[in-house]
This record gives C-alpha cells, sequence and structure tokens, in this order.
C-alpha cells in the first residue's frame, strides 16, 4: 500500500508538472512570447539544458543582433554553470562560425567600427577580455567542464601526429588526446572552457573565408584584429602582472586553474618519439604543486594556441621535402593571417624585454623570480622560435612575385628587430646617423641566426626575379637593405657565424641533435633545462635544432651570397637606368602631345607602350621616390657587404647597361643568327621584368590594319571598298608608271610604292618568310582621309580661306597645288638620296 501511495505520488506530481507547462505555453503564445524562454525564467527547476538552447537557437533567427545580446548577458548572469555548459559550445560556434567554415558566425574580420559602428561596439564590448563572454568562460572553468574539440580541424602536422598515435610536441596537447570508443567518430581532445574558447577563436582566423565583398576591407581595422591586441594585451601584459579572472558574482567562487602535468619529455619532430597510449597510462593529470603556477596559466595557454593555431603548419619533415620542386603544400596562408601573426610577434618583443634590467640578468635566474618573469624570459626561444622559422620559410619560398609579399615581409624583419619594442626610452638620433644596435641584443641575433642569414638569402632569389622598376618592389628591397644596413648588426651577425664555423672541440658532429632538443615538459613551468653559457654551443643548437643534423650552412658574408648581391647590385642599376628613361619619355610625350589630344583627336601609340610597370600611373613624384629606393638600397647594400665603387662601376659595364644615345633605344641582349636576332638568358630576364623591349610595329598590309580610335570607322571602310576598285581596274597602268625612269615615274613610284617590309626592321625567321612572299605591288591609298585629324585639318584650312574671302573651290585647289609642290620636292630628295647610296 505504501509503494502504491508513493508511485501515485510521484504521478501526481508528474502531471502536475506537465499541467503547468503546458498553461505557461499557452499562455506565452496567447501573449507572443516564446514560451521556452519564459519556462526557463518561472520554473528554473522545471527547466532542461534544451529548453534554454533551443530558445536561445530560436532569438538568434529572430531578434536583432543587439537584443540578442543582452539576452546572452542576462542568461550568462542568472543561469548556473550546469544549465551553461549545454549552451556553451553552441555560443562559441555562433560567433565564431563553424570548423568547416559553412557558418559564419559574427564575421569578426569583416566587422568594422566605421561602416557597422553599432554591431561592433556591442561585440567588442561582449568579447572583451573582462566582458560577459570571458564570465561565461571562468563560469564553467570554475566548475571543470570539458568540452569536446575534433582533432581532424587542427594544423596539419598536429593532426597527422596525433592520428598516428604520438603526441605532439607542445604541452598544450598533453594528456588531452581521447581514443575514440568503440563507434566513435574519431580522434578528439578534451578542453577546459579557456582552451576550447581560444582554439575556437584562432581556428576563426584561418577557417572563415571572407564574403567576396570584403577583398578591400582593411584587416587593421577590424574586430578580430582589435581582439587579438586586447587579449595580448591582456594575457601577456608589459607592465604589472595577468590581471585575475573576475568570479561571476561578487562573493562567487572564483575560477579553479586549468590542470597542470608532471614532467613529460619533449620529442621534436624527426625523433623517436613515445607511444600516444603508454603516455595516458604513464603520465596522469595531476595538479601542480607550485600556487604561483596559477598566475599565468591562462597565458601559456592563450600563446600556445596562437603559435599552434597560426603557425605550426608545417614540421621539420614537411620542410626539408619542401626543398623539392615537386613538393605541393596543401596550407597556404593569407596576407590577413599573417598580418595577425605580425601583430603577435610585435607584443610578444614587447613582452619579453619588459623585464627590468635587475630581473633580465643572468644572476636573477638564481634567486626566487615569479612565474610571470620566467614565462617572459623564455616565451620566444621555447614556443615561437622553430615554428615561425618553418612558416617564414614556407612564405618566402611560395608567396606569388607580387606586392602582397610586403606583409610577409614586414613580419620578418618585425622579428628581427626586437629592439625596437624594448619598452626603454632610446636616445633620439638625427636622420643622418641611425642609432647603433645594442651589444645587449647580440644573444638574440645569434640564437636566431638562421632567420637572419637564411631567409635573408631566400629573399635574396626573390630580388632577382622581380621587376625592380616598380616602386612597390623598389620599397621592398630598400626595407631589407636598411634593416640590415642598422650599425653595428652587420658585425652581431657576421659574429654569430663565426660562432656556428668553430671547429668541434667537445660535442661531436653527430650529437647535435641530441643535445640541441630542449627537454620540453607538460606544464611551461616544470623542470627548465639549465642555462647554456657557452655561445657556440648556443649557436649550434638553434641552427641543427632548425634544420636538422646535416644541414648544409651557407655563409651571408660568404662568396657565393656576396655574388648575389652583387648581381642585384647590377640590376638596382639597371632599374635606375631604366626608370630615368621612362621618366623622360613620360615627360617628353606629355609635353610633346598636341591640343588636339584633348580633344580625342591625338593618335594612339600603334607600337604600344612600356610593359610591366606601374610608372605611368604613378606619375612623377612616385618615379622620383622610386629613384631614391633604388639609391638608398645600393647605398646599404654596398656598406653591409663592403661592396666599392670601383666593383659596381665594373660590374656594371659588364652586364653591358652602357646605353646607346639617351638610353631609349637600346634592345634586350641578343646575338645575331643565320635567321635572325636569338635571346640570349639576360635578355629574356630583361624582357619578363620590363627592363628592356623591342620595339613593336606593325608588319602586316597597311590597309588591313586594325581600325584606330582616332578613324572614322564607317568611313574606313568606304574609303578601303574605293580605293580597291581604283587599284583592280587601273592596275596595270599604274605598273606601268612606276616602270618608268623618267620623273614621272619616280612621283608615281613615291604615291604608290610601300616601303619594302625587309627595309624595317631586322625580322624573326617567320616575319622574314611572310615579308618574302607579301610581295605587292604599286597601289593607291586613300586612308588617310577618314582620320580626325585629317578632316579637322581640312576643315579649319576652309575655315581660315573663308577669312581671306576665298571660295571653297578655289581653296581645294590651292591644297591640291601645295600638295603638288609638297611631292614634287620629296621626289627629288628621295631619288637624290638614292644616288647618294649608289
Amino acid at each position: 500500500m505504501t509503494t502504491f501511495r508513493r508511485r501515485l505520488a510521484e504521478w501526481r506530481s508528474r502531471s502536475l508538472k506537465r499541467e503547468t507547462l503546458w498553461f505557461f505555453q499557452w499562455s506565452s503564445k496567447t501573449a507572443g512570447l516564446d514560451p521556452a524562454r519564459e519556462a526557463a525564467m518561472a520554473f528554473p527547476h522545471l527547466q532542461q539544458p534544451s529548453f534554454l538552447l533551443a530558445s536561445l537557437k530560436a532569438d538568434s533567427i529572430n531578434k536583432p543582433f543587439a537584443q540578442r545580446c543582452q539576452d546572452l548577458v542576462k542568461v550568462i548572469e542568472d543561469f548556473p554553470a550546469k544549465e551553461l555548459h549545454a549552451i556553451f559550445p553552441w555560443l562559441v560556434e555562433s560567433i565564431f562560425g563553424s570548423l568547416d567554415g559553412v557558418l559564419a558566425g559574427w564575421n569578426l574580420r569583416c566587422l568594422q567600427g566605421r561602416v557597422s559602428p553599432v554591431e561592433y561596439s556591442i561585440a567588442m564590448e561582449f568579447l572583451d577580455p573582462g566582458g560577459p563572454m570571458m564570465k561565461l568562460v571562468y563560469k564553467l572553468q570554475a566548475e571543470d567542464y570539458k568540452f569536446d574539440f575534433p582533432v581532424s580541424y587542427l594544423p596539419g602536422p598536429v593532426k597527422a601526429s596525433i592520428q598516428e598515435r604520438v603526441l605532439p610536441d607542445s604541452p598544450l596537447y598533453h594528456n588531452k588526446v581521447q581514443l575514440p570508443s568503440t563507434g566513435g567518430l574519431g580522434l578528439h581532445l578534451a578542453l577546459n572552457p579557456f582552451e576550447y574558447y581560444m582554439f575556437f577563436f584562432a581556428l576563426s582566423l584561418i577557417t572563415q573565408k571572407p564574403p567576396p565583398g570584403a577583398l578591400h576591407v582593411r584587416t587593421s581595422d577590424c574586430a578580430y584584429f582589435i581582439l587579438v591586441d586586447r587579449y595580448l594585451a591582456w594575457f601577456l601584459p608589459t607592465e604589472g602582472s595577468v590581471l585575475p579572472p573576475l568570479s561571476s558574482s561578487p562573493g562567487g567562487p572564483s575560477p579553479s586553474p586549468a590542470p597542470r602535468t608532471p614532467a613529460v619529455p619533449f620529442a621534436s619532430y624527426g625523433l623517436h618519439h613515445t607511444s600516444l597510449l603508454k603516455r595516458h597510462i604513464s603520465h596522469q593529470t595531476s595538479v601542480n604543486a607550485d600556487p604561483a603556477s596559477h598566475e599565468i596559466w591562462r597565458s601559456e595557454t592563450l600563446l600556445q594556441v596562437f603559435v599552434e593555431m597560426w603557425l605550426h603548419h608545417y614540421s621539420l619533415e614537411m620542410y626539408q621535402k619542401m626543398q623539392s620542386p615537386h613538393a605541393k603544400e596543401s596550407f597556404m596562408p593569407t596576407e590577413e593571417h599573417v598580418l595577425v601573426v605580425r601583430l603577435l610577434l610585435k607584443h610578444l618583443h614587447a613582452f619579453a624585454n619588459s623585464l627590468r634590467p635587475e630581473q633580465a640578468s643572468p644572476s636573477a635566474h638564481s634567486h626566487a623570480a615569479s612565474p610571470l618573469e620566467e614565462f617572459k624570459r623564455a616565451a620566444v626561444p621555447r614556443f615561437v622560435q622553430q615554428k615561425l622559422y618553418l612558416f617564414l620559410q614556407h612564405c618566402f619560398g611560395h608567396w606569388p612575385l607580387d606586392a602582397s609579399f610586403r606583409a610577409v615581409l614586414e613580419m620578418w624583419l618585425s622579428y628581427l628587430q626586437p629592439w625596437r619594442y624594448a619598452p626603454e626610452k632610446q636616445a633620439p638620433s638625427s636622420d643622418c646617423q641611425a642609432r647603433s644596435v645594442s651589444e645587449r641584443w647580440a644573444p638574440f641575433v645569434q640564437e636566431n641566426l638562421l632567420v637572419y642569414t637564411k631567409l635573408f638569402l631566400g629573399f635574396l632569389s626573390r630580388a632577382l626575379r622581380t621587376d625592380l622598376v616598380s616602386p612597390k618592389n623598389a620599397l621592398m628591397v630598400f626595407r631589407v637593405a636598411k634593416v640590415f644596413a642598422q650599425p653595428n648588426l652587420a658585425e652581431m651577425i657576421q659574429r654569430g657565424e663565426q660562432l656556428f664555423l668553430e671547429p668541434e672541440l667537445v660535442i661531436p658532429h653527430r650529437q647535435h641533435r641530441l643535445f640541441t632538443v630542449p627537454t620540453f615538459t607538460g606544464s611551461f613551468l616544470s623542470s627548465w633545462p639549465p642555462a647554456i653559457t657557452d655561445a657556440s654551443f648556443k649557436v649550434k643548437s638553434h641552427v641543427y635544432s632548425l634544420e636538422g643534423q646535416d644541414c648544409k650552412y651557407t655563409p651571408m658574408f660568404g662568396p657565393e651570397i656576396r655574388a648575389l648581391v652583387l648581381r642585384l647590385a647590377q640590376l638596382i642599376t639597371q632599374a635606375k637606368q631604366t626608370a630615368k628613361s621612362l621618366s623622360d619619355q613620360y615627360g617628353e610625350s606629355t609635353a610633346a602631345r598636341p591640343f588636339l589630344s584633348w580633344l580625342g583627336f591625338y593618335p594612339a601609340d600603334t607600337n604600344g607602350s612600356y610593359p610591366g610597370n606601374d610608372l605611368d600611373e604613378m606619375g612623377q613624384d612616385r618615379v622620383r621616390k622610386t629613384d631614391e629606393y633604388l639609391e638608398k638600397a645600393l647605398e646599404y647594400l654596398c656598406q653591409v657587404f663592403r661592396l666599392s665603387e670601383a666593383q659596381l662601376a665594373q660590374l656594371t659595364l659588364a652586364l653591358g647597361t652602357t646605353q646607346d644615345e639617351n638610353g631609349k633605344k637600346q634592345l634586350p641582349d641578343c646575338i645575331v643568327g643565320e635567321d635572325g636576332l636569338i635571346l640570349t638568358p639576360l635578355g629574356r630576364y630583361q624582357i619578363i621584368n620590363g627592363l628592356r623591349r623591342f620595339d613593336i610595329e606593325y608588319q602586316g598590309d597597311s590597309e588591313l590594319q586594325p581600325i584606330r580610335s582616332y578613324e572614322i570607322a564607317g568611313l574606313v571602310r568606304v574609303l578601303f571598298r574605293l580605293s580597291s576598285a581604283i587599284n583592280r581596274r587601273f592596275a596595270g597602268q599604274m605598273v606601268a608608271l612606276c616602270s618608268r625612269a623618267d620623273f614621272l615615274g619616280s612621283f608615281c613610284r613615291y604615291h604608290l610604292l610601300e616601303p619594302g617590309l625587309s627595309d624595317r626592321r631586322l625580322l624573326s625567321p617567320v616575319g622574314r618568310g611572310r615579308a618574302a612572299s607579301l610581295a605587292r605591288g604599286p597601289r593607291l591609298s586613300l586612308r588617310f582621309l577618314g582620320s580626325y585629324r585629317t578632316l579637322l585639318a581640312l576643315l579649319l584650312a576652309f575655315f581660315v580661306a573663308s577669312l581671306f574671302c576665298i571660295g571653297p573651290l578655289l581653296c581645294a585647289l590651292l591644297l591640291v597645288l601645295g600638295y603638288v609642290l609638297y611631292a614634287v620636292a620629296m621626289t627629288l630628295l628621295t631619288e637624290q638620296g638614292k644616288l647618294h647610296q649608289l
């Protein structure tokens, strides 16, 4: 009986709940409200997670953006973590888009304040490091929730390593990989809320493709770019310490730190890896005993996520295979991607160099240093250096040869100059004397030697294949030359090369990779290898860890690169001469252009204009700027590599840059063969890069050439039919007249015979064959009467004659008489010239 009563009470309770919920839904519908939302608010003890999620999904379709964000703020404040746990993955995906790129989310990469100020302000406030979304993250973090992230969307090397059951080198993945259960869809990571949020945020830069209308959006003005800057400033502060996470309520619990992992040996790509399964068995998750480490776990996670998602797309094996000309890469970064990475590098330099002098000294390591100080010392060399080098190598080798490479170039130069982002005030320097690079940066230069030397070689190979007459390409050469010409920088690079090339004394060559690979751990604050004091060993460790044990190093100041620099100097000199020639041509053509060109009557250039550069579009000011860029670049290269003026002059002569006349008629480098001109390799290079050209002329029948813009199309066709009819009717008489030896024959030959094609230019073998087959007899051409210029000249002549009271008939007779006298004079001069040639 007692059991029956208990069951009856439970049934009545469930029935009452169903009836209450049904009544609430009915009343909400009659009031025009969302029943799921009202039920969740009125009966929180009855509601299920699906009600809240369904309500938010419906709001995302029916409500405007501002109202949705206001509702989300209320939900985050009012609901406990248990209910918020179910909506968190959907909310993150609705903001940053889906991992497959189908859903765009809030489209932060195209959201700008000047275009959509209201939406921009609301989104930035919601996603701010101290905003509602981060409060939700910390609220869930305090409850130690985990969220699944599919391994298939991770960068290529990471995904391949995990799928092969090998743990990646980054401690970010330690103790997070979950093996698929029976019937599971695949491998996934178990991430805490902060990691899950940052994974989506970082990957949205790669997975989300901007719409076609957003091609001209300025990256630095977009919400995504500014959010990256805010997150970096918040979690990697250059002043003070990392701000503690905000609790969800004034008296609420503060989020617990992320789980720490014990020391797990770091395994670089190319070495033997421990099995993923074995590591999961032998290294279980534990909490780091050091409470001070809790201060920077978010900073460490943020940096690792950004580096892994943005830079870790190429492994050492992939880089070595990349040297093959048949290698194909699946991932190619965009210009926006590169700009965001540059922002990260600039902030990391400021973060790493924000240590006070007493903290940065070697003796500070022996004292008890805060975790943030230790993190600042090792953030760049430990997490960034290797992945950034491979990323830059790929960009230098695969980026298109156009002006968009400027983004990659500036990213590289930003990393090369950490002194630019040091917080200490530097003494102002005059424009004529550049500030010398301090010796305190010598360790950085030595430990990043390949980033200076190997990538400089990569830039040289690109510069030798580009058109240096283009202002944008000239600017890139100038920027690189200026950076490397900073006083004392070249000397530090040279000393670093000398340290690397020192003979082996203690460490055998074959053991370099074993000594150079540091022991990374699951946590940053776990055992860090002791500081290496030997400078030569540091440089060797850097080179062998990035290039492998069998690398072949090419010294930057050795004969091979010096020869390439000399070749670049030659091309710069030649590009300067070409730019000056084009500038002179531009000025002369502008000054010589008649007044009729304003009316559209000026004849177009049938031979075309100089291809391959944008000088005409830029104007004279940009032409002068290009000349300045090339001049200063040549000066800086001479400073860095100690080139003398005598060497430059000798090499310039050897290249054949001395120009005949005033430099306007120089042909590409070629030799004369049996069948005509044959281009040399240098000549092909000159044509491809627009440094020289052939004068291209129309070599066919002048009567059949395309109708020009300065001609009347209909009139030209009528005149062609008329002249063709005359030529067919009187062909025999014209041949007889032109064959006479007297003055009448000369007069007819002057008007009826076209100069031979072989007398115009030295043609190619194909052109010679066509010219031989196109022997044309005497004929009359009336096409000149279809020109706007000719007709306008006749109208002006009749108008001037009318001012002197000369009628149209008399004016026409005078014009014919004047032309006959002109033709007689030209006939006599032509015959006299032929007699002198004989």
